[in-house]
């Protein structure tokens, strides 16, 4: 029997240090535990001299949960995605829920770039991000950081390293050192926003 992808299953999940993904074949739900596992230390965040010289020459504007529906459509709209329609309506109900969250750029008020993913306590599980104009989902993640230091948050994960990653300062841990550093990240008693805290996980 099918599970459904509730609000509920999916934060005990992330919480146990699992994410969802489908079969690319058949597009049954598979839960990854990874090892290594990427995140991105808060402190880490390395800013590039073009992406600097982009920040001042464009005039951007940054937003949070302002258009999560947007962005998450827009990283699924390449040739090869993983974010199906169950996976699309799972993370919009985490968004209504107030656990997912969405960091959107603009330029003219049109969507040029963004990143989304859930935040439960001190933790922050990236999913995906976009651009279509350069350097746009770099500023996205840019801003995501400096969010989450200033709420006081301090995990980043984002699964999988990539070059991309690695090149904004991205790390591989193994799965022991992810699973210690999620453990304290779920006793921070911090949110993503102002709201009531998650009672139980």
């Amino acid at each position: 029997m099918k599970t459904a992808l509730t609000t509920e299953l999916l934060i005990s999940a992330y919480a146990n240090g699992y994410f969802p993904m489908p079969h690319p074949e058949t597009e049954e739900i598979c839960w990854f535990h990874p090892d290594p596992r990427a995140i991105l230390p808060l402190n880490n965040f390395h800013v590039s001299r073009s992406l600097l010289r982009t920040m001042r020459r464009k005039s951007f504007r940054v937003s949070i949960d302002e258009d999560f529906e947007g962005v998450i459509d827009a990283c699924a709209d390449r040739k090869e995605t993983w974010i199906n329609q169950e996976i699309r309506t799972a993370f919009v109900e985490l968004f209504r829920q107030g656990h997912g969250h969405s960091v959107e750029v603009w330029n003219k008020g049109e969507l040029v770039g963004g990143t989304y993913g859930i935040a439960i306590r001190g933790a922050f599980f990236a999913e995906s991000m976009f651009h279509r104009e350069t350097d746009a989902s770099k500023i996205a993640l840019f801003t995501l950081v400096n969010h989450l230091v200033t709420r006081g948050m301090n995990l980043l994960e984002v699964q999988f390293i990539t070059p991309h990653l690695a090149s904004l300062g991205a790390v591989e841990i193994s799965s022991d050192d992810y699973i210690e550093r999620l453990r304290l990240a779920l006793k921070t008693p911090v949110t993503f926003k102002e709201r009531k805290l998650i009672q139980s996980i």
